[in-house]
């Protein structure tokens, strides 16, 4: 893998502009960004959205387009944001300028090398795998597998991540990282300055917000690193170099090692105030402190998971048994990663299954309701539902898939939820209208919807190359009935090592 960094300006610009960086997340395959971003790249060329504005974006709302997954079915919420393309192609235009990526590349040069290890640079694949699967595969070697090496070293190890990094960001202080903080505020209203030109993209889709950047792009967490390595910088310069202690940084997430409670502790209020100082402040609830580096090393859930499939072999011989199996751990490790992992695994195994089983209903039941507790699974559930359902006649189909969507109709305030139940409900083997308010849904059923407000853009052209009806790029009918495993795997290489 390589780091984003790494790369020359113009490759850069050619990475950020791929549908996958735009939005890192995971659409079934006939959405996709990769056609409105190409045109509007097209169209804008090297050019600011500034040189296409009848009004300042900053003055409307809706100019990004938020959307929701929820985490637990209940209140736990994460917004997730479709940038505007015109603001996005701008703000990559202009990181990835000769100039001003050379002075980013030379920032984060200068953040490397302090006491605080950054191990989430964004990274890009040079083989087979997804960028994103390069991404979990450089958390596994740099975080958990550096974490276990250190037991040797240390007695101790202090978890913590930031509460709600993204939503928090104050935006004013990509300045400071790009060009110091008595730089920045004497320049605080120069817009010559790469800083403050990031900072008024950012606000132009956000109502002119200056606490908070928008989630779900490769861009964003870059602009991200940005900031977290300007408060890595100020770490360093109070705690210095010491062999007493290691600290390892994963986005907003924070491993402490050292050989005492009062070291980790002390570390861990520095990093606390040099946080603070960009709007940002640890999470309570997620701070623990262990005297095992090895068991404190590897996620808990992962442990479990671990575990799971061992027993599973030995002993979950049907398919209903697996699914309770995973029911139970859902219920103890609701969303967590090792779940994601466990339900894409059971999606491969159900698919090999060639006969309806006799207890059809009792296993849509059972699945559908991991999915309730835990919706971020909800892609390799409809994998599974969408097998079994298959084997079904067509009015056993309808009754049984319209079961499931009044059961996840209790998740509520869930796009992401809905596009995946539009996904396995639209072939026409299928065959049932999904009716959905998600402006995502509509417009996969040829319906009027906005997804960008663009009131604030003169260009009759550049409106144009806007249009949303791109995103369906093959018709969702002919869809497969059942989703194929690599449809929603992220990769099967590195499977174990997440």
């Amino acid at each position: 893998m390589k780091r984003l960094i790494d790369l020359p300006h113009s490759d850069a610009r050619t990475h950020l502009l791929k549908c996958s960086s735009y939005y890192n997340g995971d659409f079934p395959n006939y959405i996709s960004f990769q056609g409105i971003l190409n045109d509007v790249a097209d169209f804008m060329k090297d050019n600011d959205y500034f040189e296409f504005k009848s009004d300042n974006p900053d003055i409307f709302t809706g100019v990004n387009y938020s959307f929701v997954a929820n985490k637990d079915g209940r209140f736990a919420w994460r917004p997730l944001e479709l940038m505007h393309p015109a603001i996005y192609v701008s703000l990559v235009n202009l990181v990835c300028s000769a100039d001003n990526w050379k002075h980013i590349v030379t920032k984060f040069s200068e953040f490397d090398g302090g006491v605080v290890e950054c191990c989430s640079s964004p990274v890009l694949s040079v083989d087979e795998e997804t960028d994103k699967a390069a991404q979990i595969t450089n958390w596994w070697q740099k975080v958990e597998q550096r974490s276990l090496a250190y037991s040797l070293q240390f007695s101790h190890i202090l978890h913590s991540d930031v509460t709600d990094c993204y939503g928090s960001i104050y935006t004013h202080s990509i300045a400071w990282a790009m060009h110091g903080l008595d730089e920045a505020k004497k320049g605080k209203k120069d817009y010559k300055l790469l800083g403050n030109r990031i900072d008024r993209h950012i606000q132009a889709g956000r109502y002119g917000q200056t606490n908070g950047i928008s989630q779900g792009s490769l861009l964003m967490d870059f602009i991200a690193e940005m900031v977290l390595g300007y408060v890595d910088q100020q770490i360093s310069s109070e705690l210095k170099q010491s062999s007493d202690f290691k600290i390892l940084r994963y986005r907003d997430d924070y491993r402490i090692f050292a050989n005492s409670d009062e070291r980790c502790e002390f570390i861990l209020k520095v990093i606390s105030d040099k946080l603070r100082s960009v709007g940002l402040k640890l999470n309570v609830g997620k701070t623990s402190l262990s005297t095992n580096v090895v068991s404190g090393a590897v996620k808990e859930d992962k442990l479990a998971g671990i575990e799971l499939q061992s027993l599973d072999i030995a002993n979950a011989k049907t398919i209903q048994k697996q699914l309770l199996r995973l029911h139970n751990f859902g219920r103890r490790h609701p969303n967590s990663g090792a779940l994601r992992r466990l339900a894409g695994e059971l999606h491969s195994k159900i698919v090999k299954i060639k006969e309806a089983p006799d207890d059809l209903d009792i296993q849509v039941a059972i699945a559908a309701d991991i999915a309730l507790v835990s919706p971020t699974t909800f892609p390799a559930i409809a994998g599974i539902l969408s097998h079994l359902i298959a084997f079904a006649e067509k009015p056993e189909k309808e009754r049984l898939w319209s079961g499931v969507q009044k059961k996840m109709a209790r998740v509520p305030h869930n796009g992401y939820l809905e596009v995946w139940l539009q996904r396995v409900t639209k072939p026409k083997a299928v065959g049932i209208e999904f009716v959905s308010d998600e402006p995502l849904c509509k417009i996969v059923n040829g319906q009027e919807a906005n997804l960008w407000v663009n009131d604030w853009i003169s260009s009759t052209d550049l409106k144009k190359a806007l249009d949303v009806s791109k995103i369906v790029i093959s018709p969702p009918e002919n869809a497969s009935e059942a989703v194929p495993p690599e449809e929603i795997e992220l990769f099967n290489k590195n499977a174990a090592s997440y």
